[in-house]
């Protein structure tokens, strides 16, 4: 599950205030001004309950909001090239657990157990690389810069499959 992802300008944040949409403007006029890619740009995360916005730099952005790794435990990943080269489920596991040993499989399968009882609301490590690709992108292609804004999850019990939505805020033509 990745979080959703839609390329669209200003008027795509309506739920910001008019503090938010100048301080929005800042960003972007920031953002217009930078000649190339650095871990201090900025990465807006909007929590909507809230209202509240605050920003993050790119080089934080994975301490902020950790991503969802446990599905790419080195043990996990060797089980499933396993399976896919034709290794039954069971001998799957007997290789890792002589590769790895059994505890850090079964430590490995815990964290993706625990992980998919809480939900990541889709922010996952492919997710998070994504965006940091895309994000230079812009910078190494000359393209239209544009500004990532993370519209967070809510995180009560009901909300469980609910996900981030990644929006890519920029200025229109003109």
């Amino acid at each position: 599950m990745t979080p959703g992802s839609r390329p669209s300008g200003i008027s795509a944040a309506p739920l910001l205030t008019a503090r938010q949409s100048a301080e929005l403007n800042h960003w972007l006029d920031l953002l217009e001004a930078t000649s190339h890619w650095h871990g201090q740009l900025p990465v807006l995360l909007l929590e909507r309950c809230w209202l509240r916005l605050s920003v993050v730099k790119v080089e934080e952005l994975a301490r902020r909001l950790p991503p969802d790794s446990s599905w790419d435990a080195p043990e996990l990943v060797r089980y499933r090239e396993l399976v896919e080269r034709g290794h039954a489920p069971q001998a799957a596991e007997q290789l890792c657990w002589l590769e790895f040993g059994a505890e850090a499989c079964r430590q490995a399968q815990l964290r993706l157990w625990g992980a998919q009882e809480r939900g990541n609301q889709g922010w996952t490590l492919e997710s998070y690389l994504q965006l940091l690709r895309d994000y230079r992108r812009h910078f190494e292609t000359g393209a239209r810069r544009q500004l990532p804004l993370l519209v967070l999850a809510r995180r009560d019990e009901g909300s469980k499959g609910s996900v981030h939505e990644l929006v890519w805020l920029g200025r229109g033509k003109g």
